[in-house]
């Protein structure tokens, strides 16, 4: 088997490339692919592109290695600005995943490191997925597989950067674009691992993506849900209603911006003598 740089030198030379187009469908692209296509040719690399925001990647019984491209279905300037972020499966092994930036790898993930199930982010710009199976006497048992999207340089650094408090514009813009919006307060904080989790109980529930909030009942007019928060955020249960806003990744909700609503009211009701507001609020 070549070694990973080897590949990426002789590829555009020797190495035949076979193309295999995703799966679309509405919001998301997905492939799906074998090894065992590339019994006999171990030395051929697949190209896979994906174009879209979001969607998923399982190579069964990997077998030499294979390129993946990806890219927004749109192209402009704002473009350059998002990451791309992968979150192998739990059973994901058989391959070790670089970044290839003009034929230049660089480590991303370990096999060994794949079944930890941490997200990994990278700009955009930084190259393609160059994804190399680990030779094993024994395929069978082997499989990658890893769910991506593509979000905001801003949004990717959210995890991992510190707290800070989000100035009045970036509150009032959250409330228009962010993934979910709410109001509700804290019900109780639990320390993990690596995060926070908020369990909150939402009274009025502005918008939401992927069903993070779960109905009370029909006569119930309340949510609940959790929302992930940095460790170094320091959050505490306590009194009082919030507007929760943030973004959705992975199925899980971080929080952004999270104002007091009283607080929130008061800036909003500023903004609209104005008419500053990005965008208009129920808030009766």
């Amino acid at each position: 088997m070549l070694t990973p740089i080897l590949a990426s030198l002789l590829l555009p030379l020797l190495l035949l490339c076979r193309i295999s187009f995703c799966q679309y469908s509405s919001d998301q692209c997905s492939w799906k692919g074998s090894g065992l296509s590339h019994e006999g040719h171990t030395r051929d690399v697949e190209q896979v592109y994906l174009r879209c925001s979001q969607g998923s990647l399982e190579w069964l019984y990997p077998t030499g290695a294979i390129i993946v491209n990806l890219r927004p279905n749109t192209v402009s300037q704002a473009a350059t600005r998002l990451s791309v972020c992968i979150k192998p499966s739990a059973d994901s092994r058989g391959t070790n995943i670089y970044l290839d930036r003009n034929g230049k790898l660089r480590m991303l993930l370990r096999e060994q490191d794949q079944t930890q199930g941490k997200v990994q982010c990278f700009n955009i710009l930084e190259g393609s997925l160059f994804i190399e199976a680990v030779p094993h006497m024994d395929i069978s048992r082997r499989i990658t597989v890893f769910q991506y999207e593509l979000v905001s340089d801003r949004l990717a650094h959210s995890q991992s950067a510190p707290c800070q408090p989000c100035s009045d514009a970036e509150m009032l813009l959250a409330v228009c674009t962010n993934d979910f919006v709410a109001r509700g307060s804290i019900k109780k904080v639990e320390q993990e691992e690596e995060h926070s989790s908020v369990t909150v109980e939402i009274s009025r529930l502005y918008r939401q993506k992927s069903q993070v909030f779960v109905s009370g009942g029909v006569r119930v007019r309340s949510w609940k849900g959790h929302i992930k928060m940095p460790l170094q955020c320091g959050v505490k249960s306590g009194e009082g209603e919030f507007l929760f806003t943030g973004m959705v990744r992975f199925g899980e909700a971080w929080m952004g911006c999270a104002p007091r609503y009283k607080d929130f009211l008061r800036l909003y009701h500023e903004a609209e003598q104005q008419g500053t507001n990005p965008c208009h609020v129920d808030t009766d």
